[in-house]
């Protein structure tokens, strides 16, 4: 069997996983390609048990472990375990633990520590990672061993993430983006300068440097664009409704249950979700999304952000499919806006949390480069006939056409305006449902590489018509005339 290879947007794959136990070698030629026997699934994330063999430009001294205290991340697993089973059947474990003796359960105890050290000392000592001419490779597994062949010219991002403990023990974590992939791959963890030199020296191999060179390149320097000011993201949050919507349902919807039942398990039970609900949208995003940062470097759009938690990500260049230009109704007054991103293979979804709608557009202007946001006044609504297929929420949609983008835009309260750069559009469908038909309008839907759609609703079907073709010929010149990004140009 051949190693499962996972497609980019032209169907090249960046990710090889291979577990060779019964071939008992693999090997990599110098397009990042290799067969062997693998046990990998539908979407080529899991591999049987084995190892590797030779690559082009591979060391098999070149392999390295990763830092010491990794073992207590996997440590935990064994007391996850007890615990899951504990709350699974609190009743069960409550008769079973009053049966033990004092010296069975401290010898429990002791097991279940052991075996937890014993773990996640294994896991951190059968997994090797090294970098060779042509890809990353990342060998895991205690029982089943999976192999990881990352193709660096497929890579297109490495983010750094520092969670707290992490902070205080001075580690951090690779996340690895890679065209195609539905799972980042990571390494969790590395001494933070170990990752910054790592982080450098793969976003310069997938740039196209040699191997020598790659490691003199350094960080790419950067220039900062944008930072959010704490006041402003506690104030835009506290005028975003949903918030409050679930904090007074939290404290309502206890209530009536009280009055109902008397049971004070069935409160706590309603009360609690709703109450983390309520912070997770306002304190939680608050900690993940303070000191946010945007800065423009060669290998794309960096974000800082965190509280706690540190996070480094970077946009790619040239991935970027849409960007959402989000405005909650109270935010309208103060002119504040927050952009969203779909990015092709990636789950990195937020460009800027909140800011001003000037300085919004020029950090959009440097992930679309040459784009102009339109304004209000040229998004042009549907037809008054609209209203009677949906009633009043027909005014907040809008549609306009520039020379770069196909902008779309939804919502009476909270208005989102989707740009859709011409050269991204993958498909164009009209559709259009009896009620619409007898109105005499239809949507016009443009599907992205990013597996998203957005959809201009409610247009006269003469002019969705002849947008469904204007569209398909637009995307068609936009694709021939786009330049390939590439990574430092």
């Amino acid at each position: 069997m051949s190693g499962v290879r996972q497609g980019g947007e032209a169907g090249g794959g960046g990710r090889e996983v291979l577990g060779d136990a019964e071939a008992g070698a693999a090997g990599t030629g110098a397009d990042g390609t290799g067969t062997g026997v693998d046990g990998t699934g539908a979407d080529g994330t899991e591999a049987g048990a084995g190892g590797t063999g030779g690559g082009s430009g591979g060391d098999p001294g070149s392999e390295r472990r990763l830092h010491p205290v990794t073992p207590l991340r996997r440590a935990w697993a064994p007391f996850t375990i007890v615990a899951g089973w504990a709350i699974h059947d609190p009743n069960s474990a409550q008769q079973r633990l009053s049966q033990l003796t004092a010296t069975t359960l401290l010898l429990a105890s002791a097991a279940v520590i052991v075996g937890g050290a014993l773990y996640g000392f294994l896991s951190w000592w059968f997994t090797h990672f090294s970098v060779t001419d042509t890809e990353l490779r990342i060998r895991t597994g205690l029982f089943f061993r999976r192999t990881a062949h990352i193709r660096l010219d497929r890579l297109q991002a490495v983010d750094v993430t520092r969670p707290l403990l992490a902070r205080v023990a001075g580690v951090a974590k690779l996340k690895l983006d890679v065209v195609g992939a539905e799972k980042k791959d990571e390494l969790a963890y590395l001494g933070e300068r170990e990752a910054a030199e790592l982080r450098a020296e793969l976003l310069a191999r997938a740039a196209g440097f040699a191997p020598e060179q790659a490691r003199e390149v350094g960080e790419a320097p950067v220039r900062n664009l944008l930072h959010v000011q704490p006041r402003m993201l506690a104030v835009s949050l506290l005028l975003t409704g949903g918030p409050w919507v679930l904090l007074v349902a939290a404290l309502a919807v206890p209530t009536l249950l009280w009055l109902a039942t008397h049971n004070v398990w069935t409160v706590l039970a309603t009360a609690i979700p709703m109450l983390g609900g309520a912070f997770a949208s306002s304190g939680g995003r608050f900690i993940k999304e303070y000191d946010w940062t945007v800065g423009e470097s060669p290998d794309g759009l960096r974000i800082d952000y965190g509280l706690l938690d540190k996070a480094h990500e970077t946009v790619p260049p040239g991935r970027v499919q849409t960007v959402h230009i989000v405005q909650p109704l109270l935010w309208r007054r103060l002119g504040w806006v927050r952009v969203e991103l779909d990015v092709a293979g990636s789950a990195n979804g937020v460009l800027v949390p909140v800011a001003p709608r000037a300085q919004a557009a020029a950090v959009i202007g440097r992930v679309l480069p040459g784009v102009r946001v339109p304004d209000a006044d040229e998004l042009v609504r549907p037809p008054a006939r609209a209203a009677w297929c949906v009633p009043l929420w027909w005014k907040g949609y809008g549609l306009a056409i520039t020379e770069e983008v196909f902008a779309a835009r939804h919502g009476l309260l909270k208005r989102r305006l989707s740009l859709v750069p011409h050269a991204k559009v993958q498909s164009v469908r009209l559709s259009q449902g009896p009620w619409e038909r007898h109105k005499d309008v239809a949507d016009v839907r443009v599907d992205t590489g990013a597996n998203k759609t957005v959809t201009a609703r409610l247009r006269p079907t003469q002019e969705a018509r002849a947008l469904l073709n204007s569209q398909a010929d637009r995307s068609r010149t936009s694709r021939k005339q786009a330049r390939p990004d590439r990574w430092m140009s």
